[in-house]
């Protein structure tokens, strides 16, 4: 007999989920949901981790056997972590042929850097300011994951952060708002293209709603603390900005905000994302935290934890059972109402409904496409464009950098260097270990140059993975002497230091976050014997560089850039692409000073000094970071001249120009990222020193000069206000346009009635 689910198809689907009409779409949705039971609604709201080889035998246990049961019932809506065509076809058979209604599965998966290829981590690649680039690593992820038979992705992460302590910076954009809403958009357009009935598209999924990003201390899964303009103003943009994207999914966040776990925060998911922002998506817990509130101290127990969560919005529970398990009866027993079970399952079929699942559940299932399309060459050739433009060149004391490409004797120093793991990142999806391209091999291949490579020491000892901790050494230094007699025969001497890959990510927090291990302490010991020490950083993260910024020439940020890592290296070090990334999050002087940030709130005695002493200062450093957010160097120099604004007043309904002439007065073409700032002089809450509202990268050749324009109107002078609402207040602004977030030469304009 044919499925439920194929009538109600011929019924309802016209051509395609492209060319639907919304009302058959909604009305094939509404038809299935009255045929369904409390049970089969709790089951599409359930998601399961893979739990056994789905072309193998049956499961065996009691665990498992329960799992599959509910499968074949009709009782799982959604799989994570199952990957591969022939292990997705034979889940989803079992879902569509072997249920009641049919209703396919939809797979996700942590896909955030890439899927086969893999590209910078999403700091990393924020810090190119390039959205098109970002879009399109997106794009290649999409196509590669759906190509291997997913439909869905747990990106992008979109929390803004501060804090470098928190490992899962990584993920993000940085700490400013509107790039991270930028950034936002162009990710969410690449994994779900123009159209997610499209084979090659995944659905998007913006989280962690909201506030995860401000844990205290750094400290993952940590409360939260902030207040309501901080939530508006800082956290929520980005979100926003995904939902005006079309982001067809969100997931909530395991911390606490207001004092209440996210995934029980109504006021949050129902009354702003559902109700004031129209999104008419699905919400999916992270792993488990329905059933983690109760250890929040907020949930009595798993059913009170299910019935809490449900009333606040959560439409699908990821991994903690309490759906599938307590729904029915909290709907019996009249705690929950079912409409708010049809609201969720609505929501899950949609996105179903959208990707085509109910046209064909197995299009994504296409082992010609996963043999053809994963990993090419071409997709490996924009990792390397990528992975070039990510690179931040933080010093460059007398123009050690470029190297020279003949001549010279190079000794290149540290475990990863050779690592062809660690640059590969945390979240690497299913790319295979020790598949990236190493500094050694990039190197190697500018034949013009002798090159020597000596471990130094190991950081780190052992395997590592996600779920473990990275094992490091603090003991062993017999590769010292190896190192130092290279370095004290070479003319250039490359250090390649950091963190490994797995050191930073999710619960991977750090007190301190200067260089790991005895890394500082062999640097120290080879600068005694080699001073023209080019330092290359590899990390997840901002660390804390002031002694290498004191006492090492050139200091270059390499992050952690995926596939194509060593050969990007190479070639920046080389000169054959000038670097011209930008830092979208702040270096800290020391960890005391975390959370460190540009667009931060003045004081009522603002520190000038050190030496002062009833300010807001330290003691022992300078407030401002040590890089700070936009920073960052090039081969070339760039000069900025006849900063003007078109009018010293502007309406609501004007605009005004701001404009710059930028100048490559260097010997180097290379790219600027030119960013416009503006301050709201006085506010009905206290306004940031500048906020970034616009940018611009361009590309200028030795002596070139270009004129770069930004358009302020009032929607760039917006702020979530004392009314409780977003509005541009009248007064006085003050508008800068520079290399980074420290310039301070600004034009005065007023927004008037």
């Amino acid at each position: 007999m044919k499925k439920f689910i194929y009538s109600l198809f011929v019924l309802f689907f016209i051509v395609s989920c492209q060319n639907s009409d919304v009302s058959e779409k909604e009305k094939f949705i509404e038809d299935l949901i009255s045929k369904m039971t409390l049970a089969e609604k709790a089951g599409q709201m359930n998601q399961y981790n893979g739990f056994w080889d789905a072309t193998g035998p049956m499961p065996q246990g009691d665990y498992q056997k329960k799992r599959y049961n509910e499968l074949k019932n009709g009782q799982v809506g959604s799989m994570l972590n199952v990957i591969g065509v022939d292990e997705i076809y034979a889940l989803q058979k079992i879902a569509v042929e072997e249920t009641r209604l049919g209703i396919p599965l939809i797979f996700g998966h942590d896909v955030i850097h890439g899927y086969k290829t893999m590209f910078p981590i999403p700091l990393a690649e924020s810090s190119s300011w390039d959205l098109e680039l970002m879009e399109k690593s997106a794009r290649i992820a999409a196509t590669e994951a759906s190509a291997d038979g997913l439909h869905w992705t747990f990106a992008p992460m979109v929390d803004i952060s501060r804090d470098a302590r928190w490992g899962r910076v990584m993920e993000g954009a940085g700490e400013d708002p509107f790039l991270g809403s930028l950034i936002a958009k162009a990710r969410v357009k690449g994994f779900q293209g123009n159209d997610l009935s499209d084979v090659n598209t995944i659905v998007a999924c913006a989280k962690h709603f909201a506030g995860y990003g401000f844990s205290e201390a750094g400290r993952d899964y940590n409360t939260t603390d902030f207040n309501h303009y901080t939530l508006h103003n800082t956290i929520m943009p980005p979100f926003k900005a995904a939902v005006d994207a079309g982001v067809r999914t969100f997931m909530n966040s395991f911390n606490t905000l207001d004092e209440i776990p996210a995934t029980g925060h109504k006021h949050i998911q129902r009354e702003i994302l559902k109700g004031d922002w129209n999104f008419d998506g699905f919400i999916v817990s992270d792993w488990g935290s329905i059933d983690q509130m109760i250890p929040h101290g907020f949930a009595s127990d798993g059913e009170h934890a299910a019935e809490l969560a449900v009333i606040a919005g959560s439409d699908m529970d990821m991994e903690s059972s309490l759906y599938v398990s307590k729904l029915a009866g909290l709907v019996e027993s009249g705690k929950v109402n079912e409409e708010l079970l049809d609201d969720a399952v609505r929501r899950i079929l949609r996105v179903k409904y959208e990707l085509g699942l109910f046209e064909d559940p197995f299009k994504y299932c296409n082992q010609e496409r996963s043999d053809s399309e994963l990993g090419t060459e071409e997709n490996m050739q924009v990792a390397l464009d990528a992975a070039k433009k990510s690179i931040v060149l933080l010093k460059n004391d007398n123009q050690l950098l470029p190297l020279k490409k003949q001549n010279q004797k190079i000794a290149i120093i540290g475990q990863l260097a050779n690592d062809k793991n660690s640059t590969l990142g945390n979240w690497r999806s299913q790319v295979e270990n020790n598949s990236a391209v190493s500094v050694v091999e990039g190197m190697k291949k500018y034949s013009g140059n002798k090159t020597i490579y000596e471990k130094g020491v190991d950081l780190y000892y052992g395997e590592t993975n996600f779920h473990n901790r990275v094992k490091l050494n603090f003991n062993d230094r017999s590769d010292f002497g190896k190192a130092k007699l290279a370095a004290a025969s070479s003319d250039i001497v490359i250090m390649v230091l950091g963190e490994e890959g797995h050191q930073s990510g999710e619960g991977r927090s750090r007190t301190n976050i200067y260089l790991p291990g005895l890394q500082k302490e062999l640097l120290k010991e080879i600068k005694r014997v080699n001073k023209n020490i080019v330092l290359v950083v590899m990390s997840g993260r901002p660390l804390d560089l002031t002694w290498e910024d004191e006492n090492i020439p050139a200091i270059v940020q390499a992050w952690q850039l995926g596939s194509k890592s060593g050969d990007a290296i190479a070639q920046v070090l080389y000169g054959d692409y000038n670097p011209s990334g930008k830092l979208t999050m702040s270096f800290p002087r020391n960890v005391g000073q975390v959370p460190v940030y540009y667009n931060y709130k003045n004081t009522g005695r603002p520190s000038t000094s050190i030496e002062q002493v009833t300010n807001s200062g330290y003691a022992d450093v300078e407030n401002s970071p040590l890089y700070s957010f936009g920073y960052g160097l090039s081969y070339t120099e760039f000069s900025y001249s006849d900063f003007e604004i078109s009018s010293d007043s502007m309406t609501k309904d004007s605009k005004i120009n701001a404009s710059v002439t930028v100048s490559n007065t260097g010997k180097f073409k290379g790219e600027e990222v030119v960013q416009l700032y503006l301050r709201d002089i006085v506010g009905s809450i206290a306004r940031p020193m500048k906020e970034l509202k616009g940018f611009e990268k361009i590309e200028l050749a030795p002596g070139e000069s270009k004129v770069v324009n930004f358009e302020i109107d009032s929607s760039l002078l917006e702020f979530y206000t004392y009314e409780n609402k977003w509005e541009a207040e009248f007064g006085k602004f003050h508008a800068f346009i520079g290399t980074n977030s420290d310039v301070s030469d600004f034009k005065e304009f007023r927004l008037v009635k």
